[in-house]
């Protein structure tokens, strides 16, 4: 078999067990379908997920089911004003033997497992929040001097409400941009809702299939980094991360006007992460420009900060990033490239 069709049958592999996964989702999460997507991306990328919106639209629901259909552990861990670091991470215990000696013994907190679902993060402090911040980017925990390292995959599924509302706080600029992905679940439709009462009030119970173990999961992810991301596609997505630096040499007219500051180069590399990810979904071993723009949105959107005058103006990241998209061509200006790199 050549190395072509290896990597065909890969791919195909590869969007057969992702839709295996999806399909358990779907058999309790209705609608929503391009928040399914984005949060299985996160999952074979080995990102970790933020998704917001109102209370009651199943965001803790999709978390909760896609860990039943894995077979790893799971916590979850309610956030509120009182949580302290020490309730995620662990604390150092004295505990006393048989023979009367006493000793510290390292108890391990719920940040301990493999999918933890962080409930309603924005509702602690910004203390308790940063508490993720090791553990989200290192996969390990360090506590009184001690390393200790989180067993593989690891992910952090997050939820908030939009911070508008009462109670919340919002996230530290650092603690954002180690998001894989931001997804902004919305209402559902008149179909969906429809369905969503008819499957909640007849008394019905359904369990999804554990379909995929651990071990599944990692070698996935090593064969997401293997597909092969062309310099002509690297280039575009180098050029579109840059277009959200204000003053930079890239920036649009919406840039400067409305960000304080651009993403961080951890915003180009999740974007050619999630990019893999849809090229092997349509059974692909190379990225597209399309492929770049589909997962653009949730891949920057936390990452950009906005400015005074975009806060009054009641301007969204989406609207500078969509400008971004229709401003920055897939073809570079070979000739400004090379004076800027002059």
């Amino acid at each position: 078999m050549s190395i072509g069709e290896t990597m065909q049958r890969r791919a195909a592999e590869f969007a057969q067990r992702y839709e295996a996964v999806r399909e358990q989702l779907a058999r309790v999460i209705v609608g929503h379908d391009d928040i399914v997507h984005g949060v299985l991306t996160c999952l074979f990328v080995g990102g970790h997920c933020l998704l917001e919106g109102v209370p009651g639209l199943g965001k803790t629901l999709l978390v909760r089911t896609l860990a039943h259909a894995l077979d790893l552990k799971f916590s979850r861990i309610q956030f509120t004003p009182d949580l302290m670091p020490a309730d995620i991470l662990g604390t150092n215990m004295v505990m006393e033997d048989e023979h009367g000696r006493r000793r510290f013994e390292f108890q391990q907190g719920p940040i301990f497992t493999q999918i933890c679902l962080a409930d309603e993060i924005n509702r602690a402090t910004p203390k308790t929040q940063s508490a993720l911040l090791e553990a989200m980017q290192e996969r390990s925990v360090s506590i009184a001097g001690k390393v200790y390292t989180l067993e593989r995959p690891f992910f952090v599924m997050a939820t908030q409400n939009p911070i508008e509302q009462e109670g919340t706080y919002p996230l530290p600029e650092a603690q954002l941009d180690r998001f894989l992905f931001k997804l902004l679940v919305g209402y559902s439709t008149r179909a969906d809702l429809s369905a969503i009462v008819d499957r909640t009030t007849r008394g019905e119970v359904i369990e999804p299939q554990k379909v995929m173990d651990g071990t599944e999961i990692v070698r996935w992810q090593q064969v997401v980094r293997e597909v092969i991301l062309a310099r002509h596609v690297q280039d575009y997505i180098v050029r579109l991360t840059l277009a959200t630096h204000p003053e930079g040499p890239l920036a649009t007219e919406s840039t400067n006007r409305y960000l304080r500051w651009g993403a961080s180069p951890r915003g180009a590399q999740s974007l050619a992460l999630a990019a893999k990810v849809r090229a092997l979904l349509d059974e692909r071993y190379n990225v597209s420009f399309e492929d770049v723009r589909r997962v653009y949105l949730p891949s920057m959107r936390h990452r950009v900060i906005l400015n005074f005058e975009a806060q009054a103006e009641s301007i969204q990241p989406d609207q500078v990033l969509l400008e971004i998209l229709e401003k920055v061509p897939e073809k570079a200006d070979e000739t400004a490239l090379a004076v800027e790199l002059a």
